[in-house]
């Protein structure tokens, strides 16, 4: 099975959408104190990602420029996948070991803390991308839609990259950089999917 470049494109920036649904939908479910359907909504978030790391990487090859976006694309997925399985299958066991044994309570924080690491290192990749493709649809004519994709991968990197250097107790809180990262996801998504569908080879042009 053969998929074009501009058929890739269109399936990551359709991953990436339905990626930042499905993260808008847990927050909403999360601020609301409702019950949260956590195996139903990072499995599906694990199966997206696995996916997106594919296209992603195929898009990388294909692509004649913005390979630095494509490759950071790829591997926050990787990051993604990796981040999201820790939350899946560790948090459980690790969470019930410590209610039985209370010296383990360190070590289960501990693997919160690795899952919440990559979290952060994945969001800082997206929002990395979210500036290179904002800055390319910019230079495309899409100042207002461009200029938004790269202002909230700005924010979205530096939110991030706080918490990376200090920490989950920063004086930034948690929120502010997963929610930052989800709109940066959106956002590019609508860049990706508005390029293709003004221009299918413009991702395939020299810079």
């Amino acid at each position: 099975m053969e998929f074009t470049n501009k058929r890739t494109v269109q399936i990551t920036s359709y991953l990436l959408l339905a990626l930042a649904a499905t993260q808008a939908c847990y927050t909403i479910l999360h601020l609301a104190e409702l019950s949260v359907p956590r195996q139903l909504l990072w499995g599906v978030e694990c199966f997206l990602f696995t996916i997106l790391t594919a296209f992603a990487g195929a898009a990388m090859v294909q692509a004649k420029s913005y390979h630095v976006g494509w490759s950071a694309i790829a591997f926050s997925a990787v990051l993604n996948v990796v981040q999201v399985s820790i939350g899946l299958t560790l948090f459980g066991p690790f969470r019930e070991a410590a209610s039985q044994l209370e010296a383990l309570g360190p070590l289960a924080g501990g693997v919160v803390a690795l899952s919440f690491m990559i979290y952060y290192a994945a969001k800082l990749l997206l929002g990395f991308t979210a500036l290179i493709f904002g800055v390319a649809k910019m230079a495309g004519g899409g100042k207002a839609l461009g200029g938004l994709t790269a202002m909230l991968g700005v924010v979205a990197m530096f939110a991030n990259a706080i918490l990376i250097v200090f920490g989950r107790d920063a004086f930034l809180p948690s929120g502010v950089a997963g929610g930052s990262g989800v709109f940066a996801t959106l956002l590019l998504a609508l860049c990706l999917t508005s390029v293709v569908r003004e221009d299918p080879d413009a991702l395939k042009k020299s810079s």
